[in-house]
């Protein structure tokens, strides 16, 4: 036997949590870092040029209109500090003769800064560059008056204070990810703790309710979803007790159901055996009828047990509803006549779909129950459609104005075996489950079974 590998809820939801943190704080630093280095770029590249305007500036005052000549001691100061900052200044006059060159100056050192440059953005910052010439005119009194040639390491590069400063920007970001993290993961942890703990309590409960119908779990919880899965546990177990007691009652309701036909054939076939009453005919229809009840008894046991099943194949065709009606309501009529009730029938011809006899034992077990409960009076069978609706809706109502049903009655009127009169019931012989036969059969056909009752009478409605 294998086992499947489970997590905690707990667990679950602190891995959850924290998967989901950790991957918003990914892409949040990723796109800080993107965003910085983009506008830091920007900055620096801003700079560069800042800087070139600044050399030619410098160039530019350094020169003598007199002579024609530049100031090489202050451009060469110039040019040297430059070059530490990563720019390669050249000088040339009107005519193209170099007054000034940092590689000829000090080759040595250009190439070192050009290198360290290099290194510092190809292996630091993952950039692919070269060194690119930029030419400037010199400029005095709106005449050209010679050029001079910058060349720094392109598109852009950070000078060490500027790299430095991204460095901590990026070490900044890690160390904030990080210690966000594991905030997080404690808080994920508390929370999901919180979370956890009632549903354990609850899945502990429902162990124990699977014992004990009595046990109810605290609903009190503050969070919405955690107390409505407490009271739904609470009204499962309710729910549950309350089918017990019916499973209970049911059983008893049998048992009293087959023990009234069996002690009635027991006392009679047992004084015919002592020669108490003698075998006639009147005696052994008597225990006759006492055998149909229990056969009949079993019968609607079955149809009960294999409509609610689903297992009866419904025979269906097309007839004319208002005609089942009227010889249902035949069969009943001369019972009502007896007891001076009358019974009317208000249908015009509807064509339906169904199973006619199930349908014709459903209106027989309705009228049946009118008949048995109404002693003044009349009883109204109506057919509506609703020509409107999908399908075309019909409903039969069963109208009397017999005793009616208790309030407490109407909702289990339709479970089997249940009577709001027990001893009158039992008296006329009913089983108890007419109704709920009844039911079974409307549902089997897609369709609802209502009832409303007062004090002048009931109201069967059966929508089709």
């Amino acid at each position: 036997m294998t086992h499947k590998f489970t997590i905690s809820l707990k667990n679950r939801l602190t891995l959850t949590y924290v998967l989901f943190i950790s991957l918003a704080m990914l892409v949040l630093c990723i796109v800080i870092n993107l965003f910085t280095n983009i506008i830091f770029a920007a900055l620096v590249k801003n700079n560069i040029a800042a800087k070139s305007r600044e050399i030619i500036r410098i160039v530019e005052e350094q020169y003598n209109p007199l002579t024609g000549g530049f100031n090489t001691e202050t451009i060469e100061t110039m040019g040297m500090y430059f070059v530490s900052e990563g720019f390669i200044v050249t000088v040339e006059d009107r005519q193209g003769n170099r007054v000034w060159n940092a590689r000829s100056c000090d080759f040595h050192h250009c190439t070192s800064v050009i290198n360290e440059i290099t290194a510092r953005m190809e292996s630091r910052f993952l950039a692919t560059g070269s060194m690119r010439l930029d030419t400037y005119p010199v400029i005095f009194k709106n005449s050209n008056v010679g050029t001079v040639f910058v060349e720094t390491y392109g598109p852009f590069f950070y000078s060490k204070t500027e790299a430095r400063f991204l460095s901590a920007i990026n070490s900044l970001l890690l160390i904030a990810g990080i210690a966000l993290t594991v905030i997080c993961v404690i808080i994920s942890t508390a929370l999901s703790r919180t979370i956890a703990k009632p549903i354990i309590a609850a899945g502990e409960a429902a162990k124990k309710i699977a014992g004990n119908y009595l046990i109810r779990i605290p609903d009190h919880y503050k969070t919405r979803e955690l107390a409505e899965l407490s009271r739904s546990i609470n009204a499962l177990a309710g729910e549950l007790e309350e089918a017990e007691r019916r499973k209970k009652q049911l059983t008893s309701d049998i048992a009293h159901e087959l023990r009234t036909p069996l002690t009635c054939l027991q006392g009679n076939i047992e004084a015919m055996i002592d020669g108490v009453y003698a075998p006639d005919r009147e005696r052994l229809e008597s225990c006759h009828e006492e055998i149909k009840r229990l056969a009949n008894l079993v019968q609607d046991l079955d149809i009960l047990t294999n409509l609610e099943w689903e297992i009866i194949t419904l025979n269906k065709t097309e007839f004319d509803l208002a005609k089942l009606l009227q010889v249902t309501a035949e069969q009943w009529r001369m019972t009502a006549a007896g007891k001076g009730i009358a019974i009317q029938l208000n249908a015009k011809e509807t064509i339906i779909t169904a199973d006619y006899d199930r349908l014709k034992q459903v209106f027989i077990n309705i009228l049946s129950n009118a008949v048995k409960y109404t002693d003044k009076g009349g009883i109204t069978v109506t057919i509506e459609t609703a020509d409107e609706k999908p399908g075309r809706q019909c409903l039969v109502s069963i109208a009397d104005t017999g005793i009616g049903i208790p309030d407490g009655d109407l909702p289990h009127i339709f479970e089997r075996f249940y009577r709001s009169d027990k001893s009158r019931s039992r008296s006329t012989g009913g089983a108890g489950i007419g109704l709920t036969i009844a039911a079974a059969i409307v549902h089997a056909h897609g369709g609802n079974i209502e009832v409303k009752s007062g004090k002048s009478g009931t109201v069967f409605t059966v929508a089709l």
